[in-house]
């Protein structure tokens, strides 16, 4: 079988690319090796994970009540229940992008895939016994994304060792979970299992949760997990797991020396590796990097002329929408376009509680590149709409280049910062300065005016806060 255009992996990345080759008139198909399409962030990552942070903000919001004088019962969790309203959510969607497929004329092909050379794939037959299928095309779209990352000596063949994809599973709520890895992935986890009733332990090899955030948007979520979570160990290693029959036996190497302690369930989550391995890339020209992650250039092409690759197996940051852009930009360089991957700010979101998110450069990368820049921020405590609803935790700060003005970069940390992040995408790619964000009339009360009023205390001019102008425009 012979198709002009093939996509390899059918998560967002893939179908993205797919779909809009489809829409541009080329014949095309997504080969993956789930029958369901989706991918990771789909079926066991993103819409899972965040469906049922929703339930565990819910379960919050219920406690938090009674500061207003408003006493509910503690929730009854039928486990059941909610793990077949978690696979509801995700078979809707799969089941509209089957769809979509289909409208598209999009073939979808079930299997394992792996590339004979450049310009073949062999796949392998989703079912035993079943015989494999030889497909030849002109051009490949890589989309295969990524897979938990693993610690050989945490492989102790328990089912009470889990990765993201089983914690997602929801098997059962344990009494007591250990989370290896203080990253967004171990803390949404581990915040999802708290609210549902679990005692929940970070251990955190380095001396931070969330390393590559900046401390400022850490903190107020740090404060928060503190009375959430049993305890957080920084700079702590894990040295050993045991399963006793009745739980997993830890043992750890910190600050304070050697120590151990049993949980009935450990989540090891440090972190993912790309799926660039086992597919046959040694056949074909595609040149990979030491860490595993396929080199291409700002078209997406790589070193062979028959394969462009996008999404997690080419790089950081491992973000759906990352690779749903790389996906178009794919497309629309085979199509001909004047296509390039070159954004000023990918946004990145934790959904914990509270959300932490920003875009464009951090206060980190700006110290480490020694570049001077100017930041603002804005406490919450100073918005309305944040005292109204209970959630002055939060921050909204802008970093703006010295000279210009220009805003080069948004931080934001409290509830629902992952929506309000997209102003500041917006500013960073429109090459705004600090005065258009301050001038733009922004909707009162909101939280999203915070962005304004960060923007109005980087010239000394916020309304609601005092900072005499020789003081404005902080560092």
């Amino acid at each position: 079988m012979h198709v002009p255009l093939v996509v390899l992996g059918g998560g967002p990345g893939g179908y993205a690319a797919a779909f809009l080759a489809a829409d541009l008139g080329m014949q095309v198909a997504i080969v993956d090796r789930d029958a369901r399409l989706g991918g990771t962030c789909l079926l066991r990552g993103c819409i899972p994970s965040k469906a049922l942070l929703h339930v565990g903000r819910v379960i919050a919001e219920c406690r938090e009540m009674e500061a207003w004088g408003i006493h509910l019962p503690k929730p009854t969790i039928d486990i059941d229940a909610l793990r077949a309203r978690k696979d509801k959510v995700i078979s809707t969607l799969t089941g509209g992008l089957a769809t979509l497929a289909r409208r598209r004329n999009v073939t979808v092909i079930n299997g394992a895939a792996r590339f004979t050379n450049s310009p073949t794939l062999e796949i392998a037959a989703p079912e035993p016994g079943g015989s494999s299928q030889t497909l030849t095309f002109d051009h490949c779209v890589l989309a295969s994304g990524s897979r938990p990352a693993r610690i050989p000596a945490f492989d102790i063949g328990s089912p009470r060792v889990m990765d993201s994809t089983a914690a997602l599973e929801l098997a059962d709520i344990p009494a007591s979970l250990l989370v290896v890895g203080g990253g967004y992935i171990g803390l949404e986890m581990g915040t999802v299992y708290a609210e549902l009733g679990s005692k929940v332990s970070v251990v955190e090899l380095t001396d931070t949760l969330l390393p590559g955030a900046d401390r400022d948007l850490v903190k107020p979520l740090q404060q928060r997990l503190e009375k959430l979570f049993e305890s957080i160990m920084l700079r702590t290693k894990v040295v050993g797991l045991e399963d006793t029959g009745s739980a997993v036996k830890v043992r750890f190497e910190g600050p304070e020396g050697p120590s151990s302690r049993e949980f009935s369930r450990v989540l090891v989550a440090v972190g993912r590796r790309p799926n660039s391995d086992g597919i046959g890339l040694e056949n074909t020209s595609v040149k990979v990097s030491p860490k595993g992650f396929v080199e291409v250039d700002g078209q997406q092409r790589t070193a062979d002329p028959h394969i462009l690759a996008i999404g997690d197996v080419c790089g950081e940051p491992m973000l759906a929408h990352r690779a749903s852009h790389q996906g178009k930009v794919a497309v629309e360089t085979l199509h001909g376009e004047p296509a390039l991957f070159a954004p000023r700010a990918i946004p990145a979101v934790v959904f914990t509680d509270p959300e932490i998110a920003w875009a464009g450069l951090t206060e980190q990368e700006a110290t480490a590149a020694g570049r001077g820049v100017e930041i603002s921020r804005y406490p919450w405590a100073a918005s309305g709409r944040a005292q109204a609803l209970g959630r002055t935790d939060g921050l909204t700060k802008i970093l703006v280049d010295p000279e210009s003005e220009q805003v080069l970069g948004v931080g934001i940390v409290g509830a629902g910062a992952g929506e309000l992040i997209a102003e500041g995408v917006l500013a960073i790619e429109m090459g705004c300065t600090a005065r258009d964000l301050m001038e733009a009339i922004h909707p009162h009360p909101t939280l999203g005016e915070t962005v304004a009023f960060s923007a109005e205390n980087y010239f000394g001019l916020a309304t609601e806060i005092y900072r005499p102008r020789a003081e404005s425009a902080t560092h």
